[in-house]
């Protein structure tokens, strides 16, 4: 993949934003950090506000009830989290700070980005890879954009 200069690039997952930046041209991609956002994983002490509830049991059939699904607070954070990216990743382009943007993201994570892309982010978004890597180095991530299907690990 050719990188244009001063292309965005967004590593990102439920918990961890990098903010890269093509310093190289379209012939030698020389990524470098922008900025990092990290979002605190809370316990689950401090999400909860109790056991999960149970459900009644059904009327006139003796049967005891069940429980409830407990709901997932860490992936509701996670989703919380990418909302926020996307939010500030489309203020960027509304902006002009972005001409070119390519997206890292796992599936969960690019599943909650896509439908939030404002117009103007789809329009300068160059690229997608549907990967986690943002706990690789930035060397793995350059090859990833070059095309090298297994980066070194």
């Amino acid at each position: 993949m050719t990188l244009p200069a001063d292309t965005l690039v967004l590593v990102a997952d439920g918990r961890k934003a990098l903010f890269l930046r093509n310093r190289g041209d379209d012939r030698q991609i020389d990524l470098r950090t922008t900025a990092h956002q990290d979002r605190d994983d809370k316990k689950d002490s401090e999400i909860k506000t109790g056991p999960a509830g149970q459900s009644p049991a059904p009327a006139g059939t003796g049967l005891p009830g069940g429980t409830m699904d407990e709901t997932d607070f860490h992936q509701q954070e996670e989703d919380r989290f990418a909302r926020e990216l996307a939010d500030k990743v489309n203020s960027m382009a509304l902006s002009g700070k972005i001409t070119a943007l390519v997206v890292i993201a796992p599936a969960r994570t690019m599943g909650e980005l896509r439908p939030l892309w404002h117009k103007e982010t789809s329009a300068r978004l160059v690229g997608e890879h549907v990967k986690e890597m943002t706990d690789r180095p930035i060397s793995d991530i350059e090859a990833l954009l070059l095309g090298d299907p297994s980066p070194p690990s």
